[in-house]
């Protein structure tokens, strides 16, 4: 089969090429922006790629095109798709078909900690021996790939397949959570907060498509729940016909898995009993959520608790989790993809916990939709309240960064370019301390730039110290 992915640079889309390709599937696809490092990966692959989305690539006439929520009506492309009557499909759906068909299907859903939970279980099925496929929003670094097909039904019986399951949109003409298409059999709902502003009323209305995934798994499945979360306990109240395996909450209970101890060495308990124990190097409570989630899901396919903490003891973490970007002049550089004030709050928190009092400065750019349409933005005083220091840059933005932080008073600064963001951290930055920068795009190379900047001072530094 030949199949044209339109928005095939997103990190869904450019993964579900990937398996396509895997497949024995000739793929070709567009984009508005092919750039790297997407671009460089799809072409190692023997992926034709083509910029912008021109009405003239009608006449590559492939089998199938199909379509990434990225395009709307009004597209070139897609209005001569529409007007020559060619088939097209969106891309959950064929990724349901032809990928997922017959296949256990693991699906990790919520607000916050999909990609590294996602990570997680794909890589206990790994250790466990089970060769699972898996698709992921971002690269595992135990992978080094974000997507992989797994053993197929041709070979024998098919390996499990991992995938994060993001209620986002799923095309233009399918308005329903990508995640409905997905029919899991083990679905983890990690977390549920509102976001997605851009097209979501509100917290109710993703509550309505979290009910939907839940009428999608069978009697024998098993949905693994955040006990702590309301928001759940309301999509589980509106009708729930399989097994449900709590964790995380903060009091004893049945069956239940508990953490004990703190987030880089806890015991995990059911009920009372100690079940295993988890020792790695990942930071924050969030992380310590993510494992027993991890751990319960993994459970359902017969993998015992001491196994996944062990499997878990080797997980490397997926880039841009607050990943060390280097040090320079004594001062440590993290990337994180945090956009949400949840998220950013939680990443902040894990940071803290492993550096005590050395200072933290952080900056962020409010990039997502929901962001920059200024939904969550009375939230972001709070979610930056462990750090000592915090730059804002605003470019884009249609509200007033500078009054929404103003009760952080001299704790925070707004800057509307990548250069001011980077002169106000090295004005104030001194050796020991911790610069996190996050956002959920490339942040106009901050990273780099910072470190540049940072490694320049301290050679003046040096310098003015000799003479």
């Amino acid at each position: 089969m030949h199949i044209h992915i339109l928005g095939i640079c997103g990190t869904f889309m450019g993964g579900l090429a990937a398996l396509a390709r895997e497949a024995g599937h000739r793929v070709t696809g567009c984009d508005a922006n092919v750039y790297p490092p997407m671009s460089d990966q799809l072409r190692a692959l023997g992926i034709e790629l083509i910029e912008g989305y021109g009405a003239d690539q009608l006449a590559l006439r492939p089998d199938l095109f199909v379509v990434g929520n990225v395009v709307s009506r009004g597209n070139p492309l897609m209005e001569a798709v529409l007007e020559d009557g060619a088939a097209y499909t969106s891309g959950p759906q064929w990724l349901a078909e032809h990928v997922l068909q017959g296949r256990h299907v693991l699906a990790v859903a919520g607000t916050h900690g999909k990609t590294t939970t996602t990570s997680m279980l794909a890589w206990v099925l790994e250790h466990a021996g089970l060769q699972p496929g898996f698709l992921v929003g971002g690269v595992p670094q135990n992978f080094g790939i974000s997507a992989r097909l797994g053993r197929t039904a041709g070979t024998g019986p098919a390996s499990p397949f991992v995938i994060e399951a993001d209620e986002y949109d799923t095309a233009f003409f399918d308005k329903r959570s990508k995640f409905v298409h997905y029919r899991p059999r083990t679905a983890i709902l990690n977390n549920l907060e509102f976001d997605h502003a851009d097209i979501f009323a509100d917290l109710a209305a993703i509550e309505t498509q979290f009910h939907h995934l839940v009428r999608t798994v069978p009697a024998s499945g098993r949905l693994v729940v955040n006990a702590r979360e309301e928001s759940l306990q309301r999509v589980l109240s509106r009708g729930c016909w399989s097994g449900v395996q709590r964790f995380g909450g903060r009091k004893e209970e049945p069956g239940m898995l508990r953490a004990r101890g703190e987030p880089q060495a806890f015991d995990v308990l059911r009920g009372s009993l100690k079940i295993a124990r988890v020792e790695w190097n990942l930071l924050g409570e969030h992380n310590q959520l993510n494992a027993l989630a991890t751990i319960a899901a993994a459970e359902h396919l017969g993998i015992s608790a001491e196994q996944s903490a062990a499997a878990l003891g080797a997980f490397e973490n997926v880039r841009r989790r607050l990943e060390l970007r280097g040090e320079a002049g004594g001062i440590k550089v993290y990337d994180d993809f945090a956009h949400h004030p949840t998220a950013i709050h939680t990443t902040i928190n894990g940071l803290r916990r492993k550096v005590g009092l050395a200072r933290i400065l952080t900056a962020f750019e409010p990039r997502s939709n929901t962001m920059k349409l200024g939904t969550m933005k009375a939230q972001l005083p709070w979610s930056l309240e462990e750090a000592d220091f915090s730059v804002c840059h605003s470019g884009g933005l249609g509200w007033d960064a500078a009054e929404v932080l103003a009760s952080l008073g001299k704790q925070a600064l707004v800057c509307d370019s990548i250069e001011a963001t980077v002169a106000a951290l090295v004005k104030v930055a001194k050796p020991g301390d911790h610069v996190l920068c996050m956002s959920n795009g490339g942040f106009g190379g901050i990273h780099d730039k910072l470190l540049a900047a940072l490694a320049a001072q301290a050679h003046q530094a040096h310098q003015a110290h000799q003479a």
